[in-house]
């Protein structure tokens, strides 16, 4: 079966969050982690059944959306999950202030490495938390993101709850080894801590060869103090119906959890749980081909960039999900997102991923080809218009 990554689904004059942002300008979005891609047709048929039934009142999920969901952990990780495990969400950020809630108390402190999706440092904030981020490290010769482990213990003091771990990582695109995950789940047991694993990136790799192994499969011993969060959202392009869970083991951990949320978290809606349910369980072959055509757009954003966006640096492979992290900081701009708008294309600033002001931005390269080409032109003429 062959699926069509190329034809722009049309977009403006819809509900779409990253297109309204720029609505009425010639900007394209490639900010926001969603893609302009059509879902797999098995996920449109599932939809399509489900809103013929006609009554959508509260949902809760059924045995087969269990089973897919299980199906899929245990085919791609060998990951025997318990269903009691599963905690349902509408969607990870959720499960990241949830989690701050859960297991911290206000004044309290969470740690995460940096640069950093925003909500992992907004999460602890939103509730009285404090977080605290320790900087990535990146070796120029082997050029690639390392965690720098002198410096998270350093940041360790007794105010110290969780660690927030983003793997694979957004938006350095770094999938983590099972060493690096043993070494997290030790310093997380040495000192207490919980760890939350936020994996929605998980089914994202684009490297040859990259593996990805959930934190509590990578380090079993510690697997009672650790949360996993996913969700079919990013790989299956649904973050729109707002489905994702939480696997938590240990039974006294996912009471606190579920406590936290408690009367705040809405529950998952009928059409979410249809799509997870047809994602797992159907859309194998659309996911493969996905990957095969992200692993084209990485490779033709990432030699461009090294040809013609003179100052513009792609400083580690890009390893999982298909946001690219670009260095910017030779360019001496002061805003240049700002910049880049006034030349047409919408990019991520790195300021509130935790990257000095005016040295990072994000590209979304989850688009048809040809969009990407224009973006990337358009980019290029905003270089030399500086």
């Amino acid at each position: 079966m062959t699926f069509n990554f190329d034809t722009p689904p049309r977009r403006l004059g819809t509900d779409s969050q990253k297109w309204q942002k720029y609505e009425g300008r010639d900007v394209l979005p490639m900010w926001v982690a969603d893609m302009d891609f059509e879902v797999a047709p098995a996920i449109v048929e599932a939809l399509q059944r489900r809103a013929a039934h006609g009554i959508f009142g509260y949902a809760r999920p059924v045995k087969s959306t269990v089973d897919a969901v299980l199906g899929a952990l245990a085919e791609r990780y060998r990951w025997q999950v318990d269903p009691s495990w599963l905690v349902w969400l509408p969607g990870l950020v959720c499960g990241l202030n949830v989690a701050a809630r859960a297991f911290a108390e206000a004044g309290d402190e969470i740690l995460s490495l940096s640069p950093i999706y925003p909500p992992f440092t907004n999460a602890p904030r939103n509730s009285g938390r404090v977080p605290r981020s320790i900087p990535l490290a990146l070796d120029p010769r082997a050029r690639r993101w390392e965690i720098d482990w002198d410096a998270l213990e350093r940041a360790v003091t007794p105010r110290t709850r969780v660690f927030l771990l983003c793997h694979p990582h957004n938006p350095v695109a770094r999938v983590w080894g099972r060493g690096e995950l043993a070494r997290a789940a030790d310093f997380c047991t040495r000192h207490g801590l919980v760890l939350v694993s936020d994996e929605i990136h998980c089914d994202l790799l684009l490297e040859p060869g990259a593996v990805h192994e959930p934190a509590a499969v990578a380090a079993p011993a510690a697997a009672p103090r650790t949360v996993t969060l996913m969700a079919p959202s990013k790989t299956y392009n649904t973050p729109g119906l707002g489905a994702s869970f939480a696997i938590i083991p240990d039974a006294a951990l996912r009471a606190r959890f579920s406590k936290a949320g408690a009367g705040i978290v809405a529950e998952v809606n009928a059409f979410g749980y249809a799509a997870c349910e047809a994602a797992y369980r159907d859309a194998e072959p659309w996911r493969q081909a996905l990957l095969a055509y992200l692993r084209g757009n990485r490779d033709f954003l990432v030699d461009t960039v090294s040809r013609e966006l003179t100052g513009v640096v792609i400083e580690a492979p890009i390893e999982a999900t298909y946001l690219a992290w670009l260095n910017v900081s030779a360019l001496g701009l002061p805003n240049p997102v700002r910049h880049f708008e006034a030349g047409g294309v919408g990019l991520s600033d790195g300021a509130p991923f935790g990257a000095t002001p005016g040295s990072h931005v994000r590209i979304n390269f989850g688009c048809p080809r040809a969009t990407l080409a224009r973006g990337l032109e358009r980019m290029k003429a905003a270089l030399h218009a500086r």
